[in-house]
């Protein structure tokens, strides 16, 4: 199977493989473990429960379209990434891949950090009581009042995307009597998709500032001349949806030898390094992910290599996954619809949810799975694709999958792997209602995000 690898655009991160689904499952009633939550299974009576909970119940309950999400499988992955990279480094968890006061609460205790991207993100975090110290700004494009917000409080780092925001950070910082410690973004050139990276002289984004031609070298100069803030280190993100370790190597030994240039000109050694985040998930049986214990030893043993070749001290180490924690603890659960069978082609199953809460197929082709879960079946496989009720052609949720033939109205299914940017790209397109995000655990479950009503959609609507 290949990816193309490909410059950042409109189609970042996600490219459908080319001869996906040419055949059926060999069981459509399995539940992939690598897709699939940790305490998701099939009940004796053949529904799919969670955390102890069956689908059916769920559905009665809390309705559909919902996200759940596996509390146990959410903590025990931050409890695995913040193990594997220990004391000696910092694990940010991305709060863009999808953010809740409940989230913050379990990052807070399970000893993970949190990168936030605006004000809004900011806001939650420390609204659910997630120190200011432990959290890092990120941003292109930061607002006065979003940076004032951030030093004001006191977040641990704000990380610098631009030459502007050097002079602009620096500034508030100085009228509020205070030094603010950052990192500066650089491009590295290398941006990696899946299996395959591309290494150009000079990469074509709106993030960060470029190694080329020395503009990250002047921005380093910049930053040390000024009293509002105190550079600690060096920030780089290559991609999404990684599962390669070859571009973390390529970014690293460029990011190392900026260090060294920094050493060498200014006869100061930055004490942090932060690579960002972008590591992979399953979203079908097909994909392979390392574990945080991999990814860890892989990424220690590169920084520890280029810095003992340059004669640098190791710096502290920060990553930044998002994705790679709350991607997998999440399902979506749909009710179908109509069902419309394309002879020689496929057959439409349409779902009550869409586009609208989750973006990801139709802005990325982005691949996922599907299975029945509110019974099983043996039933013979037929292709399908899953659509969503919205007045869009492109309305799609999965592209191609295989369900039982004798799919009917009524029936419950769930797409896996929806943990990480489908609530938080979500939408209200056709005045959707965005649904809600339900957590379970030991057997209960409880709303931490709850579902839009039409007098939420009203209230804002002041014309």
């Amino acid at each position: 199977m290949s990816r193309s690898a490909h410059p950042a655009g409109p189609r970042h991160a996600d490219v459908l493989p080319e001869g996906h689904y040419t055949a059926p499952p060999a069981d459509l009633n399995a539940l992939d473990p690598k897709v699939w939550s940790r305490t998701v299974t099939r009940t004796p009576e053949g529904a799919v429960s969670v955390g102890g909970i069956d689908v059916t119940r769920l559905a009665e309950e809390f309705g559909t379209p919902a996200y759940f999400i596996d509390e146990d499988d959410f903590r025990a992955r931050a409890q695995a990434w913040r193990t594997a990279f220990g004391e000696g480094a910092d694990v940010f968890y991305a709060g863009k891949a999808f953010l809740s006061r409940a989230i913050v609460r379990w990052l807070h205790e399970e000893g993970l950090n949190l990168d936030v991207c605006s004000g809004g993100e900011l806001s939650t975090a420390l609204s659910a009581g997630m120190p200011a110290e432990r959290i890092a700004f990120h941003g292109n494009n930061k607002s006065a009042a979003e940076i004032e917000k951030a030093v004001s409080v006191g977040v641990g780092h704000i990380v610098l995307d631009s030459f502007q925001e050097i002079v602009r950070v620096a500034h508030i910082a100085e009228q509020l009597g205070k030094r603010q410690r950052v990192l500066i973004r650089v491009t590295v050139g290398v941006e990696a998709h899946t299996h395959e990276f591309i290494a150009t002289a000079h990469e074509d984004q709106k993030f960060g500032i470029a190694l080329a031609d020395g503009q990250a070298a002047e921005a380093v100069r910049r930053a040390l001349k000024l009293d509002g803030l105190e550079l600690v280190g060096i920030h780089s993100h290559i991609g999404s949806q990684i599962f390669d370790m070859a571009g973390f190597e390529v970014a690293a030994r460029r990011v190392v030898s900026l260090l060294a240039e920094i050493r060498d000109e200014h006869g100061v050694e930055l004490p942090e390094i932060d690579l960002g985040g972008g590591l992979g998930i399953a979203y079908t049986s097909d994909d392979d992910p390392r574990e945080p214990h991999e990814i860890a030893k892989a990424l220690g043993e590169i920084v520890t290599r280029e810095c003992e070749a340059a004669g640098l001290r190791t710096p502290r180490i920060s990553v930044e996954p998002g994705r790679a924690i709350v991607g997998p603890t999440a399902f979506t659960l749909y009710e179908v619809g109509t069902i419309k069978p394309l002879d020689g082609l496929r057959t439409y199953v349409s779902v009550d949810g869409g586009m609208s809460d989750n973006i990801r197929t139709a802005l990325y082709d982005a691949e996922y799975s599907v299975s029945l879960v509110s019974r099983t079946s043996d039933a013979d496989p037929m292709l399908v694709r899953v659509v969503g009720k919205h007045c869009e052609s492109g309305d799609i949720v999965v592209r191609d999958a295989f369900l039982p033939s004798d799919l009917a109205p009524g029936d419950l299914i769930a797409v896996p792997a929806t943990g990480a940017y489908c609530r938080s790209m979500a939408s209200n397109y056709n005045h959707a209602l965005r649904p809600p995000v339900v957590a379970v655990r030991d057997g209960e479950a409880r709303v931490i995000v709850r579902r839009e009503t039409e007098e939420d959609l009203l209230r804002l609507d002041v014309g």
